[in-house]
């Protein structure tokens, strides 16, 4: 049988998740859909919101859509769904998985590779992250738990724009962009999004698409030969070595590089990214082992990882991404005859120190 897409469906505390779960819900889309409130304590109010019935764990609406709760433990919840769907006893043909607000959704999303019960029935498809237009900006500041909930996302939802400036949507969105370049950014108005926004992003399929912002890629990537050429034999044995003391300079230029306006002087966020380019192959065997490295050492700080590359040798391009320790690659497409070859990585992480990584991959390259 084919394995049943998931989403996550991640954001800060109030950001509208259960708007939109609600609608998801009781609309007629036509869609079988089983959403799963992963609650951890002992009250669960949004299922209370939600279906106005918390003794049932499973509740069935007239739309054909399935609503149930799943505290502590995702894995057994996850498992238990599949038994009955496989039984005939439920009937539904994704998922969608509603994390609490405060929830780090690294864990959620690790849950669909490590466990093989999981990984047999069940295929990650996103993680979209609704984001507070009115209130993100301090939630921002405040909570790492809401930069990371940026930083995993595949697609970003932006609710409440109608309560904000044209202005303050603009700033909320160059820093989003700048702590994850690679998620697009759509509006929704009280949880009205199209379905497309949330469903089948395939933002975890293993694909030569890599989705980064122009913009940010010019100024990223100008900024980091710059940087480079200032720093021409440091760090030649880059994962072999923490180096502390170069956090606090990294995170200024994954934050700040290129963008000199008010806005951002002010907040300097502990998940940022950065891109690497190069025209140059790599040579297989010295990106294996130095990717090896940077994840025993960085895995637990790197959020999101993906890129497509260029290596020596080959005609067909190679995609790879990760979740903190775990890391997958996969052939792509053949390089077009009129096509500039060359690779693309962004990272995605808590106070990842770039010169590292960069340095790092350059002495892959062949």
């Amino acid at each position: 049988m084919a394995l049943i897409p998931t989403t996550i469906l991640t954001g800060f505390l109030g950001a509208g998740k259960t708007t939109l779960l609600n609608r998801i819900l009781q609309e007629d889309h036509g869609m079988r859909i089983a959403v799963i409130e992963n609650e951890f304590g002992q009250e669960n109010i949004d299922n209370e919101i939600l279906v106005q019935d918390s003794n049932e764990h499973i509740i069935e609406m007239n739309n054909g859509c399935i609503c149930c709760t799943v505290r502590g433990d995702l894995i057994v919840g996850l498992t238990e769904l599949a038994r009955k769907r496989d039984a005939g006893l439920l009937a539904f043909d994704r998922v969608v998985i509603e994390t609490t607000g405060l929830a780090n959704p690294g864990p959620v999303a690790q849950t669909f590779f490590v466990d093989e019960e999981v990984g047999s029935h069940y295929m990650l498809d996103a993680i979209i992250t609704v984001v507070d237009a009115r209130h993100a900006m301090k939630q921002l500041d405040e909570y790492e738990e809401a930069q990371r909930q940026v930083g995993f996302a595949d697609k970003l939802l932006l609710s409440k724009t109608d309560l904000v400036s044209e202005d303050d949507v603009a700033a909320l969105t160059r820093r989003l962009k700048r702590i994850n370049p690679r998620a697009p950014i759509a509006k929704v108005d009280f949880g009205r999004a199209p379905l497309a926004e949330v469903l089948d992003i395939r933002g975890f399929n293993l694909n030569e698409k890599l989705e980064l912002d122009p913009d940010f890629l010019a100024t990223e990537t100008a900024h980091v030969h710059d940087h480079d050429k200032a720093h021409d034999h440091a760090h030649a044995h880059a994962d072999e070595h923490g180096h502390e003391h170069k956090h606090e300079h990294t995170e200024a230029c994954a934050t700040d590089c290129g963008h000199a306006d008010h806005h951002h002087a002010q907040h300097s966020d502990d998940i940022a990214a950065f891109v690497f380019k190069s025209t140059q192959p790599f040579d297989s065997a010295k990106l294996d082992e130095f990717l090896g490295g940077l994840v025993q050492v960085y895995g637990p700080r790197m959020l999101r990882y993906k890129g497509v590359l260029l290596m020596q040798g080959a005609e067909r391009k190679v995609v790879f991404q990760g979740v903190h320790q775990l890391m997958g690659s996969d052939l792509g497409a053949k390089w077009g005859e009129n096509e500039v070859r060359g690779s693309k990585m962004v990272f995605i992480g808590k106070n990842l120190p770039k010169d590292i990584f960069i340095r790092g991959l350059e002495q892959c390259l062949v």
